[in-house]
This record gives C-alpha cells, sequence and structure tokens, in this order.
C-alpha cells in the first residue's frame, strides 16, 4: 500500500479527518507509513499512514 502522508515531517501540525474533536497534532515523526501524532485533546498517537490522510495544518 501506498503512503498517503509521505510530505509529513517532525515538527508538522496536522488534524485527523475523521478526529476533529483530537485539535491540531504535531507530528512526532513518519516512518513506513506510521505517523506518530501528539494531539492536543488525545495525547499521543500512531497513525497508520497507508489508511489516514491527515491534513496539514497551516501557521
Amino acid at each position: 500500500m501506498d503512503d498517503l502522508n509521505p510530505f509529513l515531517e517532525p515538527g508538522m501540525y496536522v488534524r485527523h479527518p475523521t478526529e476533529r474533536d483530537w485539535g491540531v497534532g504535531q507530528v512526532q515523526s513518519s516512518i513506513k507509513g506510521k505517523v506518530t501524532v501528539n494531539f492536543e485533546e488525545n495525547g499521543k498517537v500512531v497513525i497508520d499512514g497507508t489508511r489516514i490522510s491527515l491534513e496539514i495544518v497551516s501557521n
């Protein structure tokens, strides 16, 4: 499967497309399709980047 988030780098801010109540999250790492994000309201979550395309939040 293809990584839907190949452009993400640590430090970038994102939102989960279906979990808006998690708030904005900061990318911690992105390795082989697994993206670890620390969300304001949900803490650290590992996202399967082959299934979920995260939305970049502009500053």
